[in-house]
Order: C-alpha cells, then sequence, then structure tokens
C-alpha cells in the first residue's frame, strides 16, 4: 500500500482514538524559489503539553492570552526540533507560521535558498521528550506526487533519503 495513502488513514484514525502520539511532516522542494517548503502536522493538545514543559507555566494553545508569546513559543520550538540538510549541508529554516484544523495544526516552516537536493537527511524530534511511543512521520517529495518516507522516533531521530 502507498506509504502517502496509508499516513493519510493512519492520520485520520488516530485523530478518533488519540492517545497514540504521531506527527506529519512533508518536505516539498519549490524548484522556482530554490527552497525546502515544510508543513507538519501536530496535535495541538500534545504541542500545549511540549510547550507548557518547556516554559515551566500552562500554555492555552487555541485561546492564548498573549498571540505573540505563543508565536514565539512555537517557532522556537519547532526550530529546535526540526533540522534539515540537503545534500549534507545544514539549510537554515524560517518559520512562517500556522493555521488550526480541528484536533490539530498545520506548521509552516522553509528553508534558505538550496540546490536541487539529491540527498535529505531530517532530525525529528517532536514532542519525543513528553510522549512514550511518539512516532513522527516524514515525507519528502521532489518532482513527484509519490514521496520518499521516514518514520523517525526516540532512537531513531534522524533519517535520510537519496534521489
Amino acid at each position: 500500500m502507498h506509504l502517502g495513502v496509508l499516513s493519510l488513514t493512519l492520520w485520520t484514525w488516530l485523530s478518533l482514538v488519540h492517545p497514540f502520539y504521531i506527527s506529519l511532516t512533508e518536505l516539498r522542494y519549490n524548484a522556482g524559489s530554490k527552497k525546502m517548503e515544510i508543513a507538519q502536522k501536530i496535535f495541538w493538545d500534545d504541542l500545549e503539553v511540549a510547550l507548557s514543559k518547556e516554559a515551566g507555566a500552562s500554555v492555552d494553545f487555541l485561546r492564548p492570552k498573549d498571540k505573540t508569546k505563543l508565536e514565539s513559543q512555537v517557532k522556537n520550538y519547532l526550530l529546535e526540533h526540526t533540522q534539515v540538510w540537503i545534500n549534507g549541508k545544514l539549510v537554515a529554516l524560517n518559520y512562517l507560521g500556522y493555521e488550526v484544523e480541528e484536533d490539530a495544526a498545520w506548521f509552516y516552516l522553509e528553508s534558505a535558498a538550496t540546490s536541487i537536493p539529491k540527498s535529505v537527511e531530517v532530525r525529528n524530534t517532536l514532542l519525543l521528550r513528553d510522549f512514550d511511543g511518539q512516532q513522527n512521520i516524514v515525507h519528502v517529495y521532489l518532482n513527484s506526487k509519490s514521496p520518499k518516507s521516514l518514520l523517525l522516533g526516540e532512537g531513531k531521530e534522524r533519517g535520510r533519503v537519496d534521489f
């Protein structure tokens, strides 16, 4: 079965029975801008737990007291827990923002301009400190509708795909 269809089915099922801990990261190389565009889908209640632990105070993701502070916390968290190497070179990432979608949210990042990927390596430690069994699915798209995929988690926080 195609891993993309499987991950979508799994995501839908998990959102219904949630004490499983999973995130989805999609990386797409944009040849026009020469940037890697990154979208990460994370259950917002799980992210609240992680952000609260880091802040040492309760974080309300949907109704923050200070939206600017929340944006800063989210940005810092995502940039700390997501790193990308293109062709062996670590690329700088820029946080763009997020949008809420029912019980999860999509977060958007992009890389600095980079060469066409021959290899993409990803370090994804989202929520690993916070939930036993946390798994992070990573799909990397380059010139096709079919991604190359990684399953990352505790003990395997980093993976690589070659094109």
